[in-house]
């Protein structure tokens, strides 16, 4: 039997990677990560998900304070300033604590740090600077990075992307945000909260692409109600810049007369593209989809015995608590057992205020794929909880198939959904119907009861609509 460095060795310390080289570790495996950053965590701990929650939660709280929320409550708050230095400060801590939580529980497990870029020399044996490994089992969770915008230079203090826009010093007079998907959303959320003009530019008809078309509908005109200006089927065609001002240039989607915008910081949010580049995939012959990601079957297996790939760098939602999933299955898999992932039941959240969220199908795709469904709402306006809060934005939706009830998918609009989507995750799992949901005791007054009469709006009895 050949002799390897390491029984596992994982490229990638982000949600994907760090999980799957604890749970190797954890299943008796001689593991190592490679991780070329100076912290461990990937893009969603040092740049991503964790910074932009603690610009989000910060802004949140400056916005209660300053705009008249409060009083309303008998709390009155005079002379509210901004401090955003120590607003970065605090989310910088946050982030250092996490990061650094990884790296004990690495060395807890006797996981191996190799810090460097990685690249194959072939199926089993990987470069990592100047050091060579060779590894049984490779896992490839190395995430994905920004898509750039064809003609639009990143200088990350104009014109920045998702990473640059953690790190503003300054409140924007005006942020453009090209793309309305998740990222743009949360991010110019922080922005509008803090003061600046938010123009969100989207090449589509309607914001949000992938989520149910009532929830698109419903969002947009919360964001509106927020003083967004949302330019939906809107074409950027350039962006130059002079000085501190930057011009971007727009046209109809469809085609028609172009007109500019003048602003001062220009957000590029389009989506996210894999991260290959590199690797030397080609060496160890791993092939890729026709979008560029690694190829692999359900058990994560790419072309290649021996290397796998998780998370962003394959096919699948972009999303960290997928790749973190994957990684622990992918780490059973390899270690015999049976790890799985069930796709089909990933929750998707938007963390602005309110948030939104959703797992399952949408009704479009319900409809296209099970034919007859039964559809049950109750809006938060009714949620005795959410009255009192003064917190009404929103509704639940749920979609069940019309013959056997069983849940196809759970929508949520509300400043609690990323919270409430859990429960609805964990019903599908289960296979619940719409009935078993109504028929669950849920703690009255709370937020979640909403959920509990949109099930029994499925049936078309709900108390209180």
């Amino acid at each position: 039997m050949a002799e390897y460095d390491y029984d596992v060795l994982v490229i990638g310390a982000g949600p994907g990677g760090y999980v799957a080289a604890i749970r190797a570790a954890q299943l008796g495996l001689r593991t190592a990560c490679v991780e070329a950053r100076e912290t461990l965590g990937g893009t969603c701990l040092n740049v991503g998900c964790i910074p932009s929650k603690a610009l989000l939660h910060a802004s949140e709280l400056y916005a209660e304070a300053t705009g008249g929320h409060l009083a309303k409550f008998g709390v009155d708050i005079q002379g509210v300033t901004l401090n955003l230095d120590q607003m970065h400060a605090e989310k910088a801590k946050a982030v250092g604590e996490l990061t650094g939580g990884i790296e004990y529980l690495f060395k807890k497990n006797k996981v191996t740090w190799l810090k460097g870029k990685a690249a194959f020399k072939d199926h089993t044996t990987v470069t990592v600077g100047d050091q060579t490994v060779t590894a049984r089992d490779i896992v490839i969770a190395t995430g994905s990075s920004v898509t750039p915008l064809p003609g639009v230079e990143i200088d990350q203090k104009i014109i920045v992307d998702s990473t640059g826009a953690l790190a503003l010093p300054k409140v924007p007079e005006h942020l453009v945000v090209i793309g309305g998907g998740v990222i743009g959303l949360e991010l110019g959320s922080v922005w509008k909260r803090l003061g600046a003009k938010v123009t969100v530019v989207e090449y589509v008809d309607q914001i949000l692409p992938g989520f149910d078309g009532e929830v698109r509908r419903e969002s947009a005109k919360l964001f509106k109600k927020q003083g967004f200006e949302l330019m939906t089927s809107t074409k950027v065609t350039g962006v130059t810049v002079d000085g501190a001002t930057a011009t971007v240039s727009i046209e109809p989607a469809a085609g028609g007369e172009g007109k500019t915008l003048t602003t001062d910081a220009v957000l590029v949010a389009i989506g996210r593209k894999p991260n290959i580049d590199g690797l030397n995939l080609e060496a160890a012959g791993v092939k890729l989809t026709d979008r560029g990601q690694v190829g692999i079957d359900h058990d994560f297996r790419t072309n290649v015995d021996g290397i796998w790939a998780i998370g962003d760098v394959a096919p699948g939602l972009m999303l960290a608590h997928k790749a973190e999933d994957e990684g622990v299955a992918v780490a059973e898999n390899i270690a015999g057992q049976t790890g799985i992932v069930n796709h089909d039941v990933i929750p998707s959240v938007v963390y602005t205020m309110p948030e939104i969220a959703g797992v399952g199908l949408t009704e479009e795709a319900a409809k296209e794929k099970a034919g007859e469904i039964k559809v049950g709402k109750f809006p938060f306006a009714a949620n005795s909880r959410a009255k009192t809060n003064r917190d009404t934005d929103g509704f639940v939706k749920i979609i069940a198939d019309a013959k056997s009830d069983r849940v196809l998918g759970v929508w949520i609009i509300s400043s609690l959904a990323g919270t409430m989507i859990a429960q609805a995750a964990q019903a599908m799992e289960f296979g619940a119907t719409s009935e078993d949901i109504a028929y669950t005791c849920h703690a009255h007054p709370t937020h979640a009861e909403a959920m509990k009469e949109a099930a029994m709006a499925v049936q078309g009895k709900p108390i209180h609509i």
